[in-house]
């Protein structure tokens, strides 16, 4: 398989990146819920928030590698099968996608700066705060980065569950182009 996208396929870091941010998405949601009812005396109480904060950072990266590949390397073009209103939508839901998680990894990391100490990235990388506006901002920010952690879960859901019907309903190629299976 080819490292870059083709007009007709995705490439292997494409479809990489893809799937290491689902996984990640879907992890840091799972780890962020479950933090947040740990007791203070819970062993993972300061560990689990600081895994959450490294791994945000991280994928934060790989979401700016992720954006510029899309501009190195364009996906493939659309199925000519495709209706007007099934390319408007897989456009939406892309941006809408990447917009919602920029703005998960930017409020994570106003939450994580508010106090203005920097977040050390699995305690080897200081990434310094910027913004320091106290409990206010991580009030604020720890609210809409909730709303938006669902946000993207239910529309990621949306995504996948599109990817299955035309797959499993309109028999198309969609799913096996993300899924990397060689479609000549």
């Amino acid at each position: 398989m080819p490292l870059k996208n083709t007009s007709t396929r995705f490439g292997s870091l494409s479809i990489t990146l893809h799937w290491l941010v689902a996984l990640a998405v879907y992890g840091m949601f799972a780890l962020g819920l479950w933090m947040v009812t740990l007791g203070y005396y819970d062993n993972w109480y300061h560990q689990a928030p600081e895994l959450h904060k490294s791994i945000g950072m991280v994928l934060f990266a790989v979401m700016i590698l992720r954006l510029l590949w899309r501009f190195i390397s364009p996906p493939p073009k659309p199925l000519s099968s495709y209706s007007p209103l099934v390319r408007l939508s897989a456009v939406v839901a892309h941006l809408l996608l990447y917009l919602l998680l920029f703005a998960i990894l930017i409020t994570g990391y106003l939450i994580s700066t508010a106090e203005g100490k920097p977040i050390e990235v699995f305690g080897v990388l200081p990434v310094p705060a910027l913004l320091a506006g106290g409990a206010e901002q991580a009030d604020l920010a720890g609210d809409i980065h909730l709303y938006l952690a669902w946000s993207v879960v239910i529309i990621s859901v949306l995504h996948g569950l599109a990817a299955l019907k035309h797959h499993f309903i309109d028999r198309d190629i969609t799913l096996k182009r993300m899924l990397g299976h060689r479609i000549d």
